[in-house]
């Protein structure tokens, strides 16, 4: 568990952070956002509710890279998802279109680093010592995400993807996130923001 003086070091990286972010890729996301707009006929921005900090709901803010396809339903994307535009592949792959989560930061809702923020039926239905990961903010990038970076090519190999993302990632996601709150500390944080950004 994080102390108050740990929480406030993250939380003020957090904002100063952001507010850099946002200053330098603004120009980016609106750029992502219009072609995302062109598109899908449609908002480029994509809006979906989460789970957050103390399994409160917020709706989690990224550029849309999916068209809505008759009988698709699934939350669970597999890198073969006929959903996927041909831009959002690229927003996907670069991670452009995560970049409006930087308000999120700002506001407080997400974290730069964290566990990443899940659709309801996940952190919301964690049980014992395991809802420990809801008192952190949900991140944009941690070390959980590094390990999954190729989530979706991991899922497209399987029989059953919502089943192996639910019996299978999602539990070592959790063990992982355990880990991190267990051990935290703002170099960690930098070290995960920066393996992020170098791919």
């Amino acid at each position: 568990m994080l102390t108050a003086s740990q929480q406030r070091k993250k939380r003020l990286f957090d904002v100063v952070a952001a507010t850099t972010g946002i200053c330098l890729t603004g120009w980016l996301m609106l750029l992502a956002w219009v072609v995302a707009s062109a598109e899908t006929k449609s908002n480029g921005l994509f809006m979906q509710t989460r789970i957050g900090k103390d399994g409160r709901r917020f709706n989690v803010f990224k550029i849309k890279t999916m068209n809505a396809v008759q009988g698709v339903r699934t939350t669970v994307t597999t890198s073969r998802d006929r959903r996927i535009t041909r831009s959002g592949a690229f927003f996907r792959r670069t991670k452009i279109d995560e970049l409006p989560q930087l308000f999120n930061v700002l506001s407080g809702e997400m974290s730069f680093v964290g566990p990443r923020p899940d659709v309801p039926g996940f952190a919301d239905e964690l049980e014992g010592e395991d809802r420990m990961i809801l008192q952190l903010r949900p991140g944009i990038t941690g070390p959980a995400s590094l390990k999954y970076k190729d989530e979706e090519k991991i899922l497209s190999m399987q029989d059953d993807p919502e089943a192996y993302n639910r019996e299978v990632i999602w539990p070592d996601k959790v063990a992982i996130n355990k880990a991190y709150m267990q051990t935290w500390s703002l170099k960690k944080d930098i070290g995960y923001i920066i393996q992020t950004v170098l791919g």
